[in-house]
């Protein structure tokens, strides 16, 4: 496995060009830079077949090609201007790691609006100063909770209209004016694309490196959560460097674990996930998140050294237990590791 190590993000903009190889995506290159979705529209093309995304969900891995990924953006992208999305508008995510926010995400940024992830686990006082400092007028989130935490403090929203809820159980009942299912998003979209067609690939040709790629909030720790705007430039010169960096290519397998609204995961699932065209894998849940990572082998692994401290502490403890042969070539190799691995690095 693999640890990325980030590059300082870098502001200068470039011209967009789609100059890559049938097979790969030739990191070397100066250009391909521009906006996430001409990247996401550079992969349908050059390896529309490659998978692009994977969500476990009833313990069945269920998987998406660049090409269906793309078709679905789409999709999403005449559903947002059916209900009302413009240039520059704000739309708020909550939720768990899922495909559908992904691409949510650069369904916002193909009309010309910002994704502003937010984490889930916020409590609904918290999630009115996020969503009403960054001015949301539409939300997307994943289940009946975050629904209800919205609807909590609606009043102190006073920009927000639209709500789109990805889990369905339990809000059949709920105010559908206000209140939309995703799959409800996804038909419409579906049904208005060539209307909409036009339009959206007039905004993606329109918008630069220079625009709002995505607005992401601090923790907060010091004070107040503040939102730290991040270009397309930020976002893809930071993925092409330390994309170089790992040599990474369209063949690595990544499990999505971490919050979306972290910088990390977005450059990681997002920004690097769109740039080298690798596989972005979700996991079912935070419970079944080692075994999911067993289940796809993933070669690029990204984590926060309390992660690593805590496998190896429970190697260590195991490894007390075992066999006597079995603790002389533990040994052996992690002695080993000591000489070469540093080396290696």
């Amino acid at each position: 496995m693999q640890c990325v190590h980030m590059d300082t993000l870098a502001d200068t903009h470039q011209s967009f060009q789609s100059s890559v190889t049938s097979s790969a995506v030739d990191a070397s290159l100066p250009l391909v830079l521009g906006t996430l979705p001409r990247v996401v529209q550079r992969n349908a093309r050059s390896f529309g077949s490659r998978i692009a995304y994977r969500e476990k969900e009833y313990g069945i891995w269920q998987s998406w090609t660049w090409a269906e990924a793309h078709d679905e953006i789409r999709y999403l992208a005449a559903g947002f201007l059916s209900l009302g999305v413009q240039v520059g508008d704000v739309v708020a995510l909550a939720g768990r790691n899922r495909p559908a926010f992904y691409w949510s995400m650069i369904a916002a940024q193909y009309i010309g609006a910002i994704p502003v992830p937010v984490y889930q686990d916020s409590v609904a006082e918290e999630m009115a100063f996020f969503l009403d400092n960054c001015g949301a007028r539409f939300a997307v989130v994943g289940d009946q909770e975050q629904v209800d935490k919205l609807l909590d403090v609606s009043e102190q929203i006073p920009s927000l209209g639209q709500i789109v809820y990805i889990d369905p159980r339990g809000l059949r009942r709920y105010d559908q004016a206000h209140v939309h299912a995703f799959s409800s998003l996804l038909e419409l979209g579906k049904e208005k694309r060539a209307q909409y067609s036009a339009e959206i690939d007039k905004r993606v040709s329109m918008a630069t490196g220079a625009d709002v790629g995505v607005n992401l909030y601090t923790s907060g720790t010091t004070g107040r959560p503040k939102g730290v705007v991040m270009t397309h430039d930020n976002l893809l010169v930071t993925a092409r460097n330390t994309c170089q960096f790992d040599n990474l290519t369209e063949h690595e397998n990544v499990l999505a674990y971490l919050p979306m609204a972290w910088v990390g995961d977005f450059v990681f699932s997002v920004a690097q996930g769109c740039w080298a065209g690798f596989c972005v894998n979700c996991p079912e849940s935070a419970e079944t998140m080692q075994k999911d990572l067993q289940e796809i082998g993933a070669t690029y692994f990204f984590a926060p050294p309390r992660f690593f401290e805590g496998l190896l502490t429970t190697i260590k403890i195991r490894m007390e237990d075992a066999s006597t042969i079995k603790r002389k070539l533990f040994n052996a190799a992690i002695e080993h590791a000591r000489k070469t691995g540093p080396a290696l690095l």
